[in-house]
Parts: C-alpha cells; sequence; structure tokens
C-alpha cells in the first residue's frame, strides 16, 4: 500500500521559499502571480493492507515526525 502526505506551512505563516519563487517567476516575465506556498511531498510505501490501520499509522508519523504542526498543516492519501 503506498501512502502519499502533503505537508504545507499554515496559513499566516511566513513562508520565504515561496515569496522567492514568486519573485523569481515575476523576474522571468511570469506577471500575475501574487502568491505562491511552497510544501513538500512524502511518498511511503507500506506493508499495511487494511487502509484505515494505515491512514491512522501514517497520520501517527506526521504528528511525531514528518510534519511540525506548530506551524504545517498536512493532509494524506491512502492508495
Amino acid at each position: 500500500m503506498k501512502a502519499r502526505v502533503h505537508v504545507m506551512l499554515k496559513n499566516g505563516v511566513l513562508d520565504p521559499q515561496g515569496e522567492a519563487v514568486r519573485h523569481a517567476l515575476g523576474s522571468l516575465g511570469f506577471d500575475g502571480v501574487e502568491g505562491v506556498r511552497q510544501g513538500k511531498v512524502i511518498e511511503l510505501d507500506l506493508t499495511e493492507t487494511d487502509k484505515d490501520k494505515a491512514e491512522a499509522r501514517v497520520k501517527d508519523m506526521c504528528e511525531k515526525l514528518l510534519a511540525n504542526t506548530v506551524i504545517e498543516s498536512y493532509s494524506v492519501e491512502i492508495a
């Protein structure tokens, strides 16, 4: 079973990487980009075969390691 975790900074948290990308896009002539938020995607290969158990396990991983829940939010996809 595969899991995909999307981690993003929460709204209101300064995103200097996103701002650097927005600025670079403008410098390259891509006008009209008012904001960029940059995040990360983590893909996990799991041995678990029960979807609900896999999702619970991955959420536990996010809470303990994969996301800084003070400043980041996350979503989990199980396939």
